[in-house]
């Protein structure tokens, strides 16, 4: 079993690693985030997709300063208004 100290010094890592969310392999990009936290495990984040960046997000890509892909996933939300996207990644043993 990998220590719970352990699993929290990766997510803060990996909330250190992402700097920006890719919307639909490029169309638009977010640099700030409403919330960034992490406690013990589990990284939470949100951030605003405002209304007429994009008209459906597709893909929300999470990136490094320098662009390296941290997580993938697709989706499909239209955005008709400003639009708050609450995204959780927990770093746990399988």
């Amino acid at each position: 079993m990998i220590d719970a100290g352990y699993l929290a010094e990766l997510t803060e890592y990996t909330d250190d690693k992402i700097a920006k969310v890719v919307l639909n392999g490029g169309a638009y990009e977010i640099t700030t985030f409403q919330i960034k936290q992490t406690t013990g495990n589990v990284l939470l984040m949100e951030f605003l997709v405002p209304a007429g960046s994009v008209s459906e997000i597709t893909l929300i890509e999470l990136r490094s300063a320098t662009g390296q892909l941290v997580s993938s996933n697709n989706v499909f939300v239209p955005i008709t208004t400003d639009t708050v996207i609450k995204q959780t990644i927990k770093t746990m043993e399988v």
